[in-house]
Protein backbone atom coordinates (compact mmCIF):
# COMPACT_ATOMS: atom_id res chain seq x y z
CA UNK A 1 0.00 0.00 0.00
CA UNK A 2 2.78 2.43 0.81
CA UNK A 3 4.37 1.57 -2.59
CA UNK A 4 1.17 2.37 -4.29
CA UNK A 5 1.17 5.74 -2.65
CA UNK A 6 4.14 6.97 -3.23
CA UNK A 7 4.33 5.74 -6.78
CA UNK A 8 0.84 7.78 -6.91
CA UNK A 9 2.69 10.86 -4.98
CA UNK A 10 5.15 10.60 -7.74
CA UNK A 11 2.95 10.44 -10.52
CA UNK A 12 1.40 13.69 -9.63
CA UNK A 13 4.82 15.32 -9.34
CA UNK A 14 5.62 14.36 -13.06
CA UNK A 15 2.52 15.22 -14.41
CA UNK A 16 2.40 18.81 -12.53
CA UNK A 17 5.93 19.58 -12.92
CA UNK A 18 5.31 18.81 -17.16
CA UNK A 19 2.31 20.85 -16.79
CA UNK A 20 4.39 23.66 -15.46
CA UNK A 21 7.26 22.88 -18.29
CA UNK A 22 4.93 23.32 -20.71
CA UNK A 23 2.79 26.41 -19.61
CA UNK A 24 6.66 27.86 -19.52
CA UNK A 25 7.50 26.77 -22.63
CA UNK A 26 4.58 28.52 -24.30
CA UNK A 27 4.80 31.68 -22.21
CA UNK A 28 8.48 31.88 -23.41
CA UNK A 29 7.64 31.15 -27.02
CA UNK A 30 4.93 33.90 -26.81
CA UNK A 31 7.87 36.53 -25.65
CA UNK A 32 10.47 35.16 -28.18
CA UNK A 33 7.74 35.77 -30.83
CA UNK A 34 7.00 39.25 -29.74
CA UNK A 35 10.72 40.03 -29.42
CA UNK A 36 11.31 38.38 -33.12
CA UNK A 37 8.16 41.06 -34.47
CA UNK A 38 10.31 43.90 -33.45
CA UNK A 39 8.87 47.83 -32.87
CA UNK A 40 5.71 48.94 -34.83
CA UNK A 41 6.74 50.21 -38.25
CA UNK A 42 6.71 54.29 -38.78
CA UNK A 43 3.22 55.57 -39.06
CA UNK A 44 4.33 57.70 -41.60
CA UNK A 45 7.71 58.26 -43.86
CA UNK A 46 7.86 61.67 -45.06
CA UNK A 47 9.00 62.32 -48.77
CA UNK A 48 12.83 63.63 -49.18
CA UNK A 49 14.34 66.12 -51.78
CA UNK A 50 17.38 67.10 -53.19
CA UNK A 51 19.82 69.90 -51.73
CA UNK A 52 22.91 71.05 -53.60
CA UNK A 53 22.69 67.73 -55.89
CA UNK A 54 22.17 65.49 -53.09
CA UNK A 55 20.70 63.93 -50.51
CA UNK A 56 19.54 65.89 -47.01
CA UNK A 57 22.33 65.87 -44.61
CA UNK A 58 21.09 65.76 -40.75
CA UNK A 59 23.08 65.05 -37.61
CA UNK A 60 22.07 63.93 -34.73
CA UNK A 61 23.75 64.20 -31.30
CA UNK A 62 22.05 62.04 -28.52
CA UNK A 63 23.03 62.42 -24.63
CA UNK A 64 25.35 59.15 -24.99
CA UNK A 65 25.71 56.22 -26.69
CA UNK A 66 25.48 53.94 -23.81
CA UNK A 67 21.91 53.34 -22.80
CA UNK A 68 19.16 51.83 -25.39
CA UNK A 69 17.00 54.87 -25.07
CA UNK A 70 19.31 56.91 -27.05
CA UNK A 71 20.18 54.04 -29.61
CA UNK A 72 16.48 52.93 -30.21
CA UNK A 73 15.62 57.01 -30.89
CA UNK A 74 18.71 56.92 -33.13
CA UNK A 75 17.82 53.13 -34.36
CA UNK A 76 13.93 55.29 -35.47
CA UNK A 77 15.69 58.14 -36.97
CA UNK A 78 17.98 56.19 -39.19
CA UNK A 79 15.12 53.95 -40.33
CA UNK A 80 13.51 56.90 -41.67
CA UNK A 81 16.46 58.36 -43.31
CA UNK A 82 16.86 54.94 -45.44
CA UNK A 83 13.50 55.04 -46.08
CA UNK A 84 13.08 58.56 -47.23
CA UNK A 85 16.68 58.99 -48.66
CA UNK A 86 18.42 61.11 -46.51
CA UNK A 87 22.18 60.59 -44.70
CA UNK A 88 22.74 60.74 -41.26
CA UNK A 89 25.70 60.96 -38.87
CA UNK A 90 25.67 60.77 -35.03
CA UNK A 91 27.61 62.58 -32.88
CA UNK A 92 28.10 61.54 -29.59
CA UNK A 93 27.15 64.17 -26.84
CA UNK A 94 28.75 61.91 -24.15
CA UNK A 95 26.72 62.73 -21.23
CA UNK A 96 28.64 66.75 -21.88
CA UNK A 97 26.44 69.87 -22.65
CA UNK A 98 29.93 71.47 -23.83
CA UNK A 99 30.38 68.74 -25.92
CA UNK A 100 26.64 68.58 -27.43
CA UNK A 101 27.39 72.17 -28.77
CA UNK A 102 30.66 71.34 -30.15
CA UNK A 103 28.61 68.92 -32.27
CA UNK A 104 26.27 71.19 -33.22
CA UNK A 105 28.78 74.12 -34.37
CA UNK A 106 30.59 70.95 -36.02
CA UNK A 107 27.50 70.29 -38.11
CA UNK A 108 26.43 73.55 -38.75
CA UNK A 109 30.14 74.48 -40.41
CA UNK A 110 30.17 70.60 -42.26
CA UNK A 111 27.38 72.12 -43.97
CA UNK A 112 24.90 69.94 -42.63
CA UNK A 113 21.02 70.72 -43.24
CA UNK A 114 19.22 69.89 -40.08
CA UNK A 115 20.44 68.97 -36.67
CA UNK A 116 18.20 66.55 -34.15
CA UNK A 117 19.36 66.96 -30.85
CA UNK A 118 18.82 65.32 -27.51
CA UNK A 119 19.75 68.13 -25.00
CA UNK A 120 21.82 66.72 -21.57
CA UNK A 121 21.14 70.54 -20.67
CA UNK A 122 18.46 72.27 -21.74
CA UNK A 123 19.57 75.77 -20.91
CA UNK A 124 23.08 75.34 -21.51
CA UNK A 125 21.97 74.15 -25.23
CA UNK A 126 20.09 77.43 -26.28
CA UNK A 127 23.54 79.29 -27.63
CA UNK A 128 24.54 76.67 -30.09
CA UNK A 129 20.86 76.22 -30.93
CA UNK A 130 20.86 79.68 -31.82
CA UNK A 131 23.80 79.69 -33.54
CA UNK A 132 22.20 76.78 -35.72
CA UNK A 133 19.43 78.92 -36.32
CA UNK A 134 21.53 82.29 -37.16
CA UNK A 135 23.09 80.13 -39.79
CA UNK A 136 19.83 78.77 -41.41
CA UNK A 137 20.21 75.00 -39.75
CA UNK A 138 16.73 74.01 -38.16
CA UNK A 139 17.07 71.78 -34.84
CA UNK A 140 14.62 69.34 -33.67
CA UNK A 141 14.84 68.63 -30.03
CA UNK A 142 14.04 65.06 -29.19
CA UNK A 143 13.03 64.07 -25.29
CA UNK A 144 14.55 66.82 -23.67
CA UNK A 145 12.47 70.39 -24.10
CA UNK A 146 14.82 73.18 -25.29
CA UNK A 147 12.58 76.18 -24.24
CA UNK A 148 13.78 78.30 -26.98
CA UNK A 149 11.89 80.02 -29.98
CA UNK A 150 15.50 79.15 -32.10
CA UNK A 151 14.13 75.39 -31.57
CA UNK A 152 12.42 74.12 -35.17
CA UNK A 153 10.23 71.06 -33.12
CA UNK A 154 10.30 69.73 -30.16
CA UNK A 155 9.32 65.51 -30.12
CA UNK A 156 8.66 63.79 -27.02
CA UNK A 157 6.83 63.11 -23.86
CA UNK A 158 5.32 65.08 -21.13
CA UNK A 159 8.00 64.50 -18.54
CA UNK A 160 6.38 65.47 -14.84
CA UNK A 161 2.99 64.12 -15.93
CA UNK A 162 4.79 60.69 -16.49
CA UNK A 163 6.44 60.85 -13.30
CA UNK A 164 3.44 61.89 -11.61
CA UNK A 165 1.32 59.06 -13.45
CA UNK A 166 3.86 56.63 -12.13
CA UNK A 167 3.73 58.53 -8.28
CA UNK A 168 0.15 57.55 -9.04
CA UNK A 169 0.66 53.80 -9.47
CA UNK A 170 2.75 53.96 -6.23
CA UNK A 171 0.04 56.02 -4.51
CA UNK A 172 -2.49 52.92 -5.45
CA UNK A 173 -0.26 50.49 -4.27
CA UNK A 174 0.78 52.44 -0.82
CA UNK A 175 -2.40 53.66 -0.10
CA UNK A 176 -0.25 56.69 0.37
CA UNK A 177 1.96 55.60 3.41
CA UNK A 178 5.60 55.17 3.35
CA UNK A 179 8.68 56.68 2.71
CA UNK A 180 10.58 56.55 -0.83
CA UNK A 181 13.78 56.67 -1.90
CA UNK A 182 14.69 58.09 -5.65
CA UNK A 183 17.61 57.61 -7.90
CA UNK A 184 18.03 60.34 -10.19
CA UNK A 185 20.59 62.26 -12.45
CA UNK A 186 20.73 65.87 -11.53
CA UNK A 187 22.86 66.57 -14.09
CA UNK A 188 19.63 66.38 -16.52
CA UNK A 189 16.68 68.55 -17.07
CA UNK A 190 14.85 65.71 -18.50
CA UNK A 191 14.89 63.30 -15.22
CA UNK A 192 14.57 66.80 -13.08
CA UNK A 193 11.07 66.68 -14.12
CA UNK A 194 10.59 63.37 -13.87
CA UNK A 195 11.56 63.83 -10.34
CA UNK A 196 9.32 66.49 -9.77
CA UNK A 197 6.44 65.55 -10.99
CA UNK A 198 6.75 61.82 -8.77
CA UNK A 199 7.78 63.80 -5.85
CA UNK A 200 4.96 66.24 -5.68
CA UNK A 201 2.41 64.41 -6.41
CA UNK A 202 3.67 60.89 -3.37
CA UNK A 203 4.32 64.02 -1.32
CA UNK A 204 0.59 64.96 -1.46
CA UNK A 205 -0.83 61.91 -1.56
CA UNK A 206 0.98 61.49 1.88
CA UNK A 207 4.24 59.81 1.31
CA UNK A 208 7.41 60.49 2.34
CA UNK A 209 10.66 61.42 0.16
CA UNK A 210 13.71 59.74 2.80
CA UNK A 211 16.40 60.29 0.14
CA UNK A 212 17.39 61.72 -3.10
CA UNK A 213 20.48 60.41 -4.70
CA UNK A 214 22.33 61.57 -7.84
CA UNK A 215 23.45 58.81 -10.70
CA UNK A 216 24.20 61.68 -12.80
CA UNK A 217 22.45 59.61 -15.71
CA UNK A 218 25.29 56.82 -15.79
CA UNK A 219 25.11 53.27 -15.43
CA UNK A 220 27.87 52.61 -13.03
CA UNK A 221 27.69 55.39 -10.90
CA UNK A 222 23.64 55.42 -10.57
CA UNK A 223 24.09 51.48 -8.69
CA UNK A 224 26.86 52.73 -6.57
CA UNK A 225 24.51 55.24 -5.33
CA UNK A 226 21.79 52.84 -5.35
CA UNK A 227 24.00 50.74 -2.89
CA UNK A 228 24.43 53.66 -0.79
CA UNK A 229 20.84 54.33 -0.20
CA UNK A 230 20.27 50.96 0.24
CA UNK A 231 22.71 50.18 2.88
CA UNK A 232 22.27 53.18 4.62
CA UNK A 233 18.12 52.39 4.52
CA UNK A 234 17.82 49.05 5.50
CA UNK A 235 14.06 49.30 6.30
CA UNK A 236 13.42 51.58 3.13
CA UNK A 237 9.72 50.14 1.44
CA UNK A 238 9.96 52.23 -1.51
CA UNK A 239 12.56 53.22 -4.68
CA UNK A 240 11.58 55.03 -7.89
CA UNK A 241 14.41 55.74 -10.49
CA UNK A 242 13.68 58.83 -12.89
CA UNK A 243 16.13 56.88 -16.24
CA UNK A 244 17.00 53.90 -17.91
CA UNK A 245 20.91 54.07 -15.91
CA UNK A 246 18.95 54.91 -12.96
CA UNK A 247 16.79 52.10 -13.28
CA UNK A 248 19.50 49.76 -14.13
CA UNK A 249 21.71 50.42 -10.99
CA UNK A 250 18.83 50.60 -8.78
CA UNK A 251 17.98 47.05 -10.16
CA UNK A 252 21.43 45.84 -9.53
CA UNK A 253 21.63 47.29 -5.97
CA UNK A 254 18.33 45.41 -4.99
CA UNK A 255 19.43 42.52 -6.15
CA UNK A 256 23.00 42.41 -4.75
CA UNK A 257 21.64 43.35 -1.43
CA UNK A 258 18.91 40.75 -1.34
CA UNK A 259 15.89 43.17 -1.10
CA UNK A 260 13.88 41.56 -3.62
CA UNK A 261 11.52 40.69 -1.27
CA UNK A 262 10.87 44.00 1.09
CA UNK A 263 11.10 46.92 -1.46
CA UNK A 264 8.72 47.84 -4.36
CA UNK A 265 10.37 49.98 -6.99
CA UNK A 266 8.85 51.69 -10.06
CA UNK A 267 10.85 53.87 -12.64
CA UNK A 268 11.54 54.98 -16.20
CA UNK A 269 12.62 52.92 -19.43
CA UNK A 270 12.85 49.38 -19.93
CA UNK A 271 16.21 46.87 -20.11
CA UNK A 272 16.54 43.69 -19.48
CA UNK A 273 17.14 44.42 -16.14
CA UNK A 274 14.17 45.82 -15.59
CA UNK A 275 12.27 42.90 -17.22
CA UNK A 276 13.60 40.54 -15.10
CA UNK A 277 12.78 42.67 -12.18
CA UNK A 278 8.88 42.82 -13.70
CA UNK A 279 8.62 39.61 -14.13
CA UNK A 280 9.77 38.99 -10.67
CA UNK A 281 7.12 41.18 -9.52
CA UNK A 282 9.30 43.60 -6.91
CA UNK A 283 9.00 46.31 -9.70
CA UNK A 284 5.29 47.12 -10.16
CA UNK A 285 5.72 49.55 -12.77
CA UNK A 286 7.67 50.93 -15.84
CA UNK A 287 7.13 54.21 -17.72
CA UNK A 288 8.28 52.95 -21.40
CA UNK A 289 8.65 56.11 -23.94
CA UNK A 290 8.18 54.86 -27.64
CA UNK A 291 12.19 55.53 -28.54
CA UNK A 292 11.41 54.38 -31.83
CA UNK A 293 8.64 56.76 -32.53
CA UNK A 294 10.93 59.29 -30.94
CA UNK A 295 13.04 58.87 -34.02
CA UNK A 296 10.66 58.64 -36.71
CA UNK A 297 8.84 61.77 -35.46
CA UNK A 298 12.34 63.86 -35.16
CA UNK A 299 13.90 62.83 -38.23
CA UNK A 300 10.55 63.18 -40.61
CA UNK A 301 10.44 66.93 -39.10
CA UNK A 302 14.17 67.19 -39.23
CA UNK A 303 14.10 65.86 -43.08
CA UNK A 304 10.91 68.26 -43.70
CA UNK A 305 12.44 71.20 -42.71
CA UNK A 306 15.82 70.52 -44.29
CA UNK A 307 13.89 70.37 -47.65
CA UNK A 308 11.97 73.80 -46.47
CA UNK A 309 8.70 72.05 -45.78
CA UNK A 310 6.92 73.53 -42.41
CA UNK A 311 6.10 71.00 -40.03
CA UNK A 312 4.20 71.50 -35.74
CA UNK A 313 6.63 73.16 -33.49
CA UNK A 314 4.90 70.50 -30.82
CA UNK A 315 5.04 66.76 -31.71
CA UNK A 316 3.88 64.95 -28.80
CA UNK A 317 4.75 60.84 -28.41
CA UNK A 318 2.72 59.24 -25.92
CA UNK A 319 3.98 56.71 -23.50
CA UNK A 320 3.49 52.85 -22.34
CA UNK A 321 3.25 51.56 -18.83
CA UNK A 322 4.61 48.37 -18.32
CA UNK A 323 3.77 46.02 -15.73
CA UNK A 324 4.29 42.60 -14.47
CA UNK A 325 0.70 41.31 -16.73
CA UNK A 326 2.00 42.78 -19.95
CA UNK A 327 5.82 43.12 -20.27
CA UNK A 328 5.69 40.22 -22.90
CA UNK A 329 4.08 42.73 -25.20
CA UNK A 330 6.93 45.43 -24.53
CA UNK A 331 10.16 43.18 -25.48
CA UNK A 332 11.21 44.37 -28.77
CA UNK A 333 12.61 47.37 -26.23
CA UNK A 334 15.32 45.36 -25.40
CA UNK A 335 16.64 45.42 -29.20
CA UNK A 336 18.78 48.25 -30.44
Amino acid sequence: MRRTLIALAAATLVLATTACDVEARREMAAEAKAQQQGPPPPSEVTDSCEIDGGKPKIGIVPINLQALFFNQINSGAQRIASEAGAEVQIVNGDDDSQKQANAIDDLVASGFDAIIVDAVDTDGIRPAIRRADAAGVPVVAVDAVVDDPAVSAQVGTANVEGGAQLADTLLELTGGEGDVGVVSALNSTVQLERQKGFTDRVTEGGMRIRNVVDGRNIQESAQTVAENLLTGNPDLPYAYATGEPALIGLAAAVTSQQRTDDIDVVGWDLSAQAVDGLRAGWIKAVVQQNTFEFGHESMNAAIDLACGRQVDADIPVPTQIVTPDNVSDYLYYLEQ
